[in-house]
């Protein structure tokens, strides 16, 4: 295959990445239910772009999505967990697991989860004006949303795996 040929096709294959990913975002917004579970779909696309354009390229995919995504939402306020988050942590997830060590992989991952988390919560509070009314003390939650980061961050492991295997090799092009 050419080699412009190749770029054309992962230039489109990006665009339509990054279709499926502001979708993802308007409707996380829209919808009443699967907030959390169109953000973490969101992310996937992110995971993709790195596979098959490189991380550089992944950096624009985020930014161009962030920017799109504050552009075209109905509100606002639901670009925060996707700029903040979801949308750097597969490239986050990249560089950490370069390090191949499981151990320390997971101690930086849980460090940028909580930082994620704070900033998170300090941007909606004082640029936004929201407060999380929550009954539980604050040591719990952010147990429990740790939890539920293992749990994310297991699942983006097996989805990145799942398109290296059963996805990548059917797109019928090479690097």
């Amino acid at each position: 295959m050419e080699a412009g040929s190749l770029k054309t096709k992962k230039i489109a294959l990006n665009g339509i990445l990054g279709a499926l990913c502001v979708m993802c975002l308007v409707l996380a917004t829209v919808l009443p239910t699967n907030r959390i579970s169109l953000y973490a779909l969101s992310s996937f696309f992110v995971a993709v772009t790195i596979i098959e354009s490189g991380v550089r390229a992944s950096w624009i995919f985020y930014v161009g999505t962030s920017i799109l995504g504050l552009i075209i939402m109905p509100n606002k306020l639901g670009i925060v967990p996707y700029a903040l988050f979801f949308g750097a942590y597969g490239i986050a997830k990249y560089y950490i697991e370069k390090l191949d060590k499981i151990m320390i992989e997971y101690i930086i991952k849980l460090v940028y989860f909580n930082i994620c988390l704070g900033i998170a919560a300090l941007t909606i509070r004082e640029l936004f004006g929201y407060s999380l009314p929550v009954k539980l003390p604050w040591w719990l939650v952010i147990v429990i949303l740790e939890l539920v980061f293992m749990v994310y961050d297991f699942v983006y492991s097996l989805f990145i795996n799942y398109y290296r295997r059963r996805i990548k090799p059917k797109l019928n092009w090479r690097k």
